[in-house]
């Protein structure tokens, strides 16, 4: 195996373990519908795994201090996640829900959306995910506190093992005063809820 530069096994490489895996399946690579398939698959795993390439912390660094005193909770809700358990390499889907209750500063809510999509486009679990998202927002911002709730279906589950179509893992990682506050921990589980 060739390696690039970085250490990293070339696109030749990966082409060419995605013609075996089509082998190992059972088919021929070398069909009319299959012949583009290892570079079709190349190219999304570029893009779904595109998190390696990125310091989602650095979405966070350009704030907003003019916040006319705003001090209360932050929420982007219903931010698409798709990432891979990194047990079985399936996809599992959802949405989180980031909230951050500023001390003196705001960040554009795109770069909440940036941040998941960052740790998301990686190998992961769920759990893992949860965590470095908040722990992200509350190292860069330091806010008096971050909420993250991640709501998803898991293929690993859904399509294979278990099989259990519908189910859903819901995980959640709580930090400084969404954590210890308990009106403020209310309030962050009520507007996951019902702030629509």
């Amino acid at each position: 195996m060739a390696e690039d530069k970085t250490g990293k096994p070339t696109e030749a490489d990966a082409l060419a373990a995605v013609r075996t895996l089509i082998e190992w399946a059972g088919d021929d690579p070398d069909r009319e519908g299959l012949l583009d398939t290892p570079r079709r698959v190349v190219k999304a795993y570029g893009e779904l795994f595109a998190g390696y390439g990125t310091d989602p912390r650095a979405y966070l660094e350009r704030t907003f201090e003019e916040v006319g005193g705003y001090d209360e909770l932050v929420l982007l809700k219903d931010i698409r996640v798709v990432s891979f358990c990194e047990h079985h390499m399936l996809p599992f889907l959802g949405r989180a829900h980031v909230g951050y209750l500023p001390n003196d500063r705001v960040v554009g809510i795109s770069k909440l959306a940036r941040v998941v999509h960052g740790f998301a486009r990686r190998l992961q679990i769920q759990e893992k995910l949860t965590a470095e998202i908040a722990e992200a927002i509350q190292e860069v911002l330091k806010p008096k506190g971050v909420g993250v709730v991640i709501v998803s279906e898991h293929s690993c589950m859904t399509m294979r093992g278990v099989n259990t179509p519908g189910s859903k893992l819901t995980t959640s990682t709580l930090l400084g005063d969404v954590r210890d506050d308990p009106r403020t921990r209310q309030e962050f589980f009520d507007l996951v809820r019902n702030g629509d």
